[in-house]
């Protein structure tokens, strides 16, 4: 048995230590020191790794390293234990370094993308609450009444009201304006164009409009929940180049026409209850049922009327007439779940070219009776982390009113060759779908990005003449070249002219009698089928104004052989005072 420690101190010089107790002396002396270097070497060492990481970690001491990471070592080929042993703690380290790396580097992109998210819906939200309704419910357009929500999409923030006005805030009234409810928007529009080849003759023209835009939100100026007022009225000038070049069927400058000679006529006056959570939209007044359906904000970035507002032709069609011609009727908003629409209206028809009178304040007019029920079906996805978005609508609208046929008497005959009367069909049905997806994105905001669109429509060729109208786009901003507010465009149109139609301008030229006219205007000669082809930029020159060059080719203007094709060029002006 060892002895103890008072046993060993009793011992005397003449006494001597058995070769046991000098084995314990030679044996623990030195591994207790061993033990207490290596427990002060490693207290020092833990307490400095311990600073180090949590400096390294900041405020956020409550990421661990995973278990892969500190004992991945131990599950390597080769690993011995003893030499490993050495080189663990700068492993270790290493490995921390390089979780942190990573983990930085996964936070980050996480934060960058909750931030465009958040931009998006930041943005959104915002327009909601201070933006008009008008440009997202009634596509108001480039040359109407808007605000300049054209011109500023593109950046990342919603622009503020000083932006949205040449003349910035007015003097701070229109912030006022605004918190009170009340958004106040007159803009400028001037159209430029000229035809260098093709044609009947060579001729150039402006067109021109200044609009009016008044919305109010009741709730914010008199506490009626969930209720707003929409006015637009405009004054239009000048006169349409592709009338005096022979083009009736896709004017170049889709500023002119149905504004009549007067000096305010009504576009829009019509009150906008909101219900379930805005689930649910009614609205009820004066206004255009195409800037209702088949609408899209990004059809006027073109200047050719044909895609401009609302693709014809039912725009054309006396139940559904687009801006700035109004009807009297009512939309249906429902939006069930989130990125699904289904909204439905009732219209009345004015039998008149006019509705409202030249003027559009004339509700009361002779005739009405019959109705228009357009019904329209969308989805709104959202593609991707970068939120790709994409509108695509299906629709149909049935007009119960009597239409003459366009070739056929009341027996099916030719009615050009019986001399009898027209045959008049009841009802005339149309049809669409139409898409627009962004590609690819350059920030947040709808369209801040390469957008494909397209579409089809068509409509009863028996009752119109043209009855098929198909496109194709592509919409890009000018983000790529540091020109967030700019944006350029290309497009594809192809009418076609109904089989009615061409049958009875055949038999006119068989009888040698003159062309009957029809929606659009005189007709020059048998007509087929017209393609616009168009390229535009859009330039971002000053605070709520732009500037946009503009080349079309008409290829048979008007649909006919009857005049060579046309090289229009144009130019726009838009400013929003």
């Amino acid at each position: 048995m060892l002895p103890s420690v008072r046993e060993m101190t009793a011992l005397g010089k003449n006494d001597s230590l058995s070769f046991g107790q000098w084995s314990y002396i030679f044996w623990s002396v030195p591994t207790m020191c061993g033990v207490l270097v290596c427990l002060l070497v490693g207290l020092s060492g833990g307490q400095a790794k311990g600073a180090e990481v949590s400096a390294a970690q900041g405020a956020k001491p409550d990421i661990k390293v995973p278990l892969h990471v500190v004992y991945h070592r131990r599950h390597q080929p080769g690993w011995s234990g003893r030499r490993h042993k050495l080189v663990y703690g700068r492993q270790f380290v290493t490995d921390w370094q390089r979780y942190k790396q990573r983990e930085a580097q996964r936070l980050e992109e996480k934060r960058k993308a909750a931030a465009v998210a958040a931009a998006i819906v930041a943005r959104q939200n915002d327009r909601k609450k201070t933006a008009t309704v008008l440009p997202d419910v009634i596509n108001a357009v480039h040359s109407d009444a808007i605000s300049d929500e054209v011109l500023t999409r593109k950046r990342y923030n919603p622009p503020s009201v000083k932006d949205q006005h040449f003349f910035g805030d007015w003097g701070g009234i229109q912030p006022w304006l605004v918190d009170h409810g009340i958004s106040l928007l007159v803009s400028l529009n001037e159209e430029l164009a000229g035809n260098l080849t093709g044609g009947k003759k060579r001729a150039n023209s402006n067109a021109g409009q200044v609009g009016l835009e008044l919305d109010i939100d009741w709730q914010k100026l008199a506490g009626l929940r969930n209720f707003k007022t929409h006015t637009i009225i405009v004054n239009g000038h000048g006169r349409s180049v592709s009338t005096e070049f022979g083009d009736t069927l896709a004017a170049s400058q889709e500023i002119y026409g149905a504004r009549g000679n007067v000096v305010a006529h009504l576009v829009a006056m019509y009150g906008e209850r909101s219900f379930w959570k805005e689930r649910v939209n009614l609205n009820v007044g004066w206004m255009p049922v195409g800037s209702f359906f088949a609408a899209s904000p990004l059809f006027c970035d073109f200047m050719n009327v044909a895609i401009c507002g609302n693709p014809g032709p039912n725009k054309y069609t006396n139940g559904n007439r687009d801006w700035p011609s109004g009807n009297l009727g009512m939309v249906v908003h429902v939006m069930p779940i989130r990125g699904f629409y289904v909204m439905g209206g009732l219209f009345a028809v004015s039998p008149h070219g006019y509705n409202g009178g030249i003027s559009g304040w004339s509700w009361a007019q002779d005739g009405l009776g019959k109705f228009s029920t357009p019904v329209e079906l969308g989805w709104l996805p959202e593609f991707g982390r970068h939120h790709l978005t994409g509108h695509y609508k299906l629709g149909y609208s049935y007009d119960n009113s009597r239409y003459p046929d366009l070739y056929r008497d009341a027996y099916g005959q030719p009615f050009l060759l019986t001399g009898r009367p027209q045959r008049y069909r009841a009802g005339m049905n149309s049809a669409w779908f139409m898409a627009d997806q962004m590609l690819l994105r350059h920030g947040p905001g709808e369209s801040n990005g390469l957008i494909l669109l397209g579409g089809a429509m068509y409509t009863d060729g028996k009752t119109v003449s043209v009855h098929e109208h198909e496109w194709l786009g592509l919409l890009e901003t000018g983000r790529l070249w540091n020109r967030p507010l700019d944006t350029v465009g290309v497009m594809w149109q192809h009418l076609g002219i109904s089989s009615s139609a061409t049958h009875q301008q055949e038999a006119s030229v068989l009888l040698g009698r003159p062309f009957l006219p029809n929606r659009w205007g005189a007709v020059d000669g048998v007509q087929s089928h017209e393609n616009v082809y168009e390229l535009f930029y859009s330039a971002h020159v000053a605070r709520a104004m732009a500037l946009q060059p503009d080349f079309q080719y008409i290829q048979r203007p008007s649909a006919t052989t009857a005049y060579h094709d046309a090289a229009v060029f144009g130019l726009q002006f838009t400013v929003v005072l």
